[in-house]
């Protein structure tokens, strides 16, 4: 099982550093490696776990149900995802600069599966998906206080913006 203690002190070290999200990383990639991350209890438990969330630093552990996916949205600070289990699925956007109304086009994607990290922007836009038919764990670090920033989140039909309701996304995370 994992020592989240362990991480919060790691990533708590690597934001001295002068390039912390690459220091972040570094970290995720050799915890993966040594089999230090992973899932918090003895059976994945679908929804995100909070690790740790202050000014300057939040951790999340995120268990995705088989099937699971979160609607397009934002973070405003860098991040870390380190997949210690199964796969997610990053599809990304942009803002349409030819409208005003904060609608959103696709701009790619990325598959991630156990043993990967990928680094975002503080200006990225993602939908996440689990697209595997068992559970996926992930570890989320960011660069800042993820849960009380204001973020937006992308209507998945129309891709309009509108606020960031961090309960409605905790709740997709569950199976349906």
């Amino acid at each position: 099982m994992a020592d989240h203690d362990a991480l919060l002190a790691a990533c708590t070290a690597a934001l001295t550093d002068p390039e912390p999200r690459l220091a972040v990383r570094a970290l995720l990639e050799e915890g993966l490696a040594d089999g230090a991350l992973g899932y918090a209890t003895e059976a994945p438990v679908a929804g995100i776990h909070v690790v740790h969330n202050a000014p300057d630093l939040t951790i999340l552990d995120v268990v995705w149900a088989p099937g699971s996916r979160i609607l397009p949205h934002d973070h405003r600070m860098w991040a870390a995802i380190a997949i210690y289990d199964g796969r997610e699925q990053n599809d990304f956007f942009r803002r349409d600069e030819g409208r005003a109304s904060g609608h959103v086009v696709p701009s790619g994607g990325r598959e991630l599966h156990a043993g990967e990290v990928l680094l975002l922007g503080d200006d990225v836009i993602h939908e996440v998906s689990n697209p595997g038919s068992g559970f996926t764990g992930a570890i989320h670090v960011y660069g800042g206080d993820l849960i009380g920033t204001p973020r937006s989140q992308w209507d998945p039909q129309t891709l309009e913006e509108e606020p960031y309701d961090f309960a409605a996304v905790n709740a997709a995370f569950l199976p349906d």
